[in-house]
This record gives C-alpha cells, sequence and structure tokens, in this order.
C-alpha cells in the first residue's frame, strides 16, 4: 500500500484528492504549506508526493527543488492551476517528474501516480521490454513481434515502448503527448491518433491478437486482455 503526501493549501482539493486516493487503496496524508509539507516529506517515508505549484510560506518549486538538493529521490506529481509551457518547463526543471494541471480529473491523477510509482519500481534497468510476443531490445531500440523484426520510426518506437512500459493501464492522451513528443497537448490535434494507427498497422496485423486497445473517452491500453 502505497503512501502518498499531498501538499496542498486548498482544503477542499485536498479532501478530494485524500478521498480518491483512499478509495483507490492508496494511503494518503497532508500538509496545508509548503514549510510543512518539506518538513514531512523530509523526515518521513512516503512512497510519492504530490506538490501544488503555489502554496504560503515555501512554493512548491523550492519544495521540490530542496528535496533534490538534501538527496531525496521520491517522485514528485506537480498540480497546479498554471498551465503554461514555461509554468511546466519550471516545474519539471526543479525536479519534479511529472506535471498535472488543475482543474483535472481524479481518475488522471491516479494514473499519472500508478506510472510514476512503476517508473521507480523498474529504475532497475532493463535491457528488453517484453509483452505477449512483442519485444523491445532497450539497447538497440529495436522492436520484434512473432520474431520478426518491426521497422518502426524513431516516434512510434518511443510511442510503443511508452505503452509497453504502462502496460494493461490506460493512458490517456495527455500523458502520451507529454511522454513522446514532451511538450502539452493540443485537444484540436489528432496527431497521437494518427500515430497510434500507424503502430497498429505495424504491431496488430491482421490475423494477430490486437494488443493496442482503444478505450473510449480515457486513451489506450497496451494489453493481451480483451
Amino acid at each position: 500500500m502505497a503512501r502518498v503526501l499531498v501538499i496542498e493549501d486548498d482544503q477542499q482539493t485536498a479532501v478530494e484528492m485524500i478521498d480518491e486516493l483512499q478509495r483507490q487503496g492508496f494511503t494518503a496524508e497532508h500538509a496545508d504549506n509548503g514549510k510543512l509539507g518539506l518538513q514531512r516529506a523530509m523526515s518521513d517515508e512516503f512512497d510519492v508526493l504530490t506538490v501544488d505549484r503555489m502554496l504560503p510560506d515555501t512554493d512548491g518549486l523550492t519544495v521540490v527543488s530542496s528535496l533534490r538538493a538534501r538527496g531525496k529521490n521520491l517522485p514528485v506529481l506537480m498540480i497546479s492551476a498554471l498551465s503554461d509551457i514555461d509554468e511546466r518547463i519550471r516545474g519539471l526543471r526543479s525536479g519534479g517528474d511529472d506535471y498535472l494541471t488543475k482543474p483535472f480529473a481524479p481518475e488522471e491523477m491516479i494514473a499519472r501516480i500508478e506510472v510514476l510509482l512503476r517508473r521507480t519500481a523498474t529504475e532497475v534497468q532493463v535491457n528488453r521490454l517484453r509483452i505477449a510476443d512483442v519485444e523491445l531490445d532497450i539497447i538497440r531500440r529495436t522492436a520484434m513481434r512473432q520474431g520478426e523484426d518491426l521497422d518502426l520510426m524513431p516516434t512510434e518506437y518511443k510511442l510503443l515502448e511508452f505503452l509497453m512500459r504502462n502496460s494493461g493501464q490506460v493512458v490517456t492522451r495527455t500523458m502520451i503527448f507529454e511522454a513522446v513528443w514532451n511538450y502539452h497537448f493540443d485537444p484540436g490535434t489528432n496527431v497521437i491518433d494518427v500515430h497510434v494507427g500507424r503502430l497498429r498497422k505495424k504491431i496488430d496485423p491482421p490475423g494477430v491478437l490486437p494488443l493496442i486497445k482503444t478505450v473510449r473517452g480515457a486513451g489506450y491500453r497496451f494489453s493481451e486482455t480483451r
């Protein structure tokens, strides 16, 4: 059962976040300002932090950069009402691992936390990823299905790697855009759907078990199950 420290000064937002985390099986605790949040994060053993960008006393950027300067490497999800690219970059460069913009769906918060926890659990370098009969060679950056080489463009490879590293979980279009293209999702573009479609033609040709699933209204899932 993962422990999450929610550093958030807005009481209503904090209550909603903690309620959702607890419903999903997490142990969630709360700090309502940056100074207290930094103290708790340094003194207690948490598995992941959510840190609001704008906090009284000590802002979120300072909290995260102070943690990193003191050798705390636990994953951090930055949360903010500030959505422009410069703010997102500042949040990530301060030491945040991911950035979620308010308002957000509780399901996306949970999905991002789960991704951060899985990433931490698998930080030991692996040379290969294998799901069903698809195999990635991380060193050579090649892909195979049923023992046959797949001719993937660099972006298609990054997209496949991200889907496989999060196999069985729904990943949103926003998460894909940030992981593969490294910038904020424009809801007016269909670039993700186009690239997923191209990847599908190579990964899931007729006659094999489809692995890339569309989850209507949510995103995509890479899975052997239907």
